[in-house]
């Protein structure tokens, strides 16, 4: 979390960049830290100057993916908001219909809405930098579908998903095609595989 809504509240993003500025110095000088798809990219400034942020994508990877598994299909990539368009749409060839949505409020429900791009008849892959709940991502996932996407898929570098919410993207509770997730949280990363795959 990079903003504090109420007393009480820990910036998380903060104390950890903190801590992690504490590393000693190696013989080389400061400690690289290699980190792959931060949330916010202004947290890059929260480290002090004894360490070294590597910031680094997993979306090359997914993108090696897409070429090598899905070349006979027409393709979108489906950002869930403005700000995963901003991060991730220059990863993706300009050949792969781009769709953007947006979130917003109708009384004290939220929605999701298209903003750009058409989905329809396309194998939909909506991607992200993490995953907690899954709620946005599933709402983009009903969005596609309406709009007449042919399958819908994900891929998310962080799967968090807390209190087994990664039940929400697996069989027989998941409406997903295809759910891409990275190891960087190793025990949900399993649990999913062998869910997927019982």
């Amino acid at each position: 979390m990079e903003r504090v809504d109420h007393e009480g509240q820990i910036a998380t993003a903060m104390t950890l960049s903190r801590m992690l500025s504490v590393a000693p110095l190696t013989q080389q000088g400061p400690v690289k830290f290699v980190i792959f798809d931060i949330h916010a990219l202004q947290t890059r400034f929260y480290f002090q100057d004894s360490i070294l942020p590597c910031l680094l994508s997993a979306m090359p990877r997914f993108l090696r993916e897409l070429e090598r598994e899905h070349v006979a299909e027409k393709i979108a990539i489906v950002f869930p908001d403005d700000g995963s368009k901003k991060r991730f749409s220059t990863f993706f060839p300009a050949h792969f219909e781009k769709v953007v949505c947006s979130k917003m409020r109708v009384g004290d429900e939220r929605l999701l809405k298209v903003t750009e791009g058409d989905p329809s008849g396309r194998h939909c892959f909506v991607v992200d930098d993490l995953v907690q709940s899954g709620g946005t991502l599933i709402n983009c996932n009903v969005e596609m579908r309406a709009l007449g996407a042919a399958r819908v898929s994900a891929f998310v570098t962080h799967g968090v998903f807390p209190n087994e919410s990664w039940r929400k993207f697996t069989p027989p509770h998941s409406n997903w095609d295809i759910v891409y997730i990275t190891d960087t949280i190793p025990t949900i990363a399993q649990t999913m595989l062998s869910n997927a795959t019982a």
